[in-house]
């Protein structure tokens, strides 16, 4: 008997680690997704017949569904756990991928907001995953981890995409990239199912409780907003300045051959590839939180700052904008801050909520970047001016995430 339970535990372990990896694989499509757009904009704008200035607003639009779906990810996965919504969630990213290819502007949009709502699960799975699987020494470098799949994901598809792109129309990329994801979709359904009678912690607790207490708990503690915003902050350089406006500013604004303009970019994003697990592993290390969010936090306000008023050939320096993705890692700490600040049973809801004002911040700002540039342009005409102001609010966020970070408190363990 004890030999078969010792089985059980490893079969279970096991299989909670191939979740985590298809969860990875999931989080590493959506980023391909979210990100590809920011070296496509001359395509975009043809292909459906808008400036490019108005580009900001569709692209954005991914972060309003997904911060608000990340909510309801988070109770559907207290509740149910993680096997058919992480399913469903695949199969919405890749409709919406398909429905993006579209010449249409409205179906576009819808398009772009199904995907958001369906990379909701992505992310917020694996850690649902992670948190009830993992030794709480290694959270951090856990979730480290899996925003290390995602970033990767963006890295490789602007990477990629860039050089297609002129060699396949548009709509062809997202079809094709429709298809693959719903074979994911089938691989995580095929998965799941085949392991639905083991024992998984993953596996949802037969009481039931009031759906709503969850959300009550996360909303009512003042370190969940602190978290949120605080990560959000930090998230923002790289998922409005570098995902969406870098490749722009460098070509247009400072003169950067396209090409370079892109590695710089992927770079960034291969940045949060190291950075999160190794800003992660850090913090597990030194049983600290703080001084790795406040130090990550500093380090991305000094290479903003770098790119935006030093001259061309600094802001196009390969080691800074590898540099800038790696101490952006330190914004996937507070992600382990905030299950540390709430109890263990709401780990999704909080996840969830997490998401919703890290994203939210940044489909707030997303609009505000693109305001600065028609006026700046509306101004001045020059797109050094018009990009210079988006830098501007690239560096009040970094500062900004300081402030916050200083206000967060620690578990006993971690101080």
């Amino acid at each position: 008997m004890a030999v078969t339970q010792v089985d059980v535990r490893v079969k279970a372990s096991h299989a909670a680690a191939v979740m985590f990896v298809l969860c990875g694989l999931f989080h590493f499509s959506q980023y391909a997704a979210r990100s590809a757009p920011g070296v496509m904009l001359p395509e975009l704008s043809l292909n459906l017949s808008i400036a490019t200035a108005s580009l900001g607003s569709l692209i954005g639009s991914y972060y309003y569904t997904y911060s608000l779906t990340s909510v309801v990810a988070g109770g559907v996965l207290d509740r149910f756990g993680a096997r058919v919504p992480v399913a469903v969630g695949m199969l919405m990213l890749a409709t919406g991928c398909v429905m993006f290819s579209n010449s249409h502007y409205f179906i576009a949009l819808l398009g772009r907001l199904l995907q958001g709502a369906g990379a909701a699960f992505a992310f917020t799975g694996a850690v649902y995953i992670a948190t009830r699987s993992f030794p709480a020494a290694q959270l951090a470098s856990a979730i480290g981890i899996v925003q290390a799949f995602g970033m990767f994901g963006g890295s490789a598809g602007q990477y990629a995409v860039a050089h297609m792109v002129h060699q396949f129309s548009l709509p062809w990329l997202y079809i094709w990239y429709g298809l693959a994801g719903l074979l994911l979709a089938l691989a995580i359904t095929l998965f799941f199912q085949r392991e639905a009678r083991a024992p998984l912690a993953t596996a949802p607790s037969p009481e039931k409780k009031n759906p709503l207490d969850g959300y009550r708990v996360v909303f009512g503690n003042p370190q969940s907003w602190l978290c949120g915003i605080c990560a959000g902050l930090l998230f923002i350089p790289t998922t409005v300045g570098d995902m969406i406006w870098r490749v722009a500013f460098f070509t247009e604004g400072l003169g950067i051959a396209y090409q370079d303009a892109v590695t710089s970019v992927a770079l960034v994003l291969f940045g949060w590839v190291i950075g999160c697990p190794l800003l992660g592993w850090v913090s597990d290390r030194l049983q600290r939180r703080k001084p790795v969010v406040i130090g990550g936090a500093i380090a991305l306000l000094a290479a903003e700052c770098a790119i935006v008023f030093g001259p061309a050939h600094l802001a196009d320096n390969l080691v800074l904008s590898l540099f800038f993705g790696i101490v952006s890692g330190a914004a996937m700490i507070p992600y382990t801050m905030i299950k540390e600040a709430n109890p263990a049973e709401v780990a999704g809801t909080a996840t969830g909520i997490m998401n919703l004002l890290v994203f939210a911040t940044s489909a707030l700002i997303s609009p505000i970047a693109s305001a600065l540039y028609r006026h700046a342009g509306q101004i001045d005409g020059g797109h050094a001016l018009q990009f210079r102001g988006i830098g501007l609010l690239m560096i009040a966020c970094a500062a900004g995430a300081i402030v916050l970070a200083l206000l967060l408190k620690e578990k006993p363990a971690q101080r």
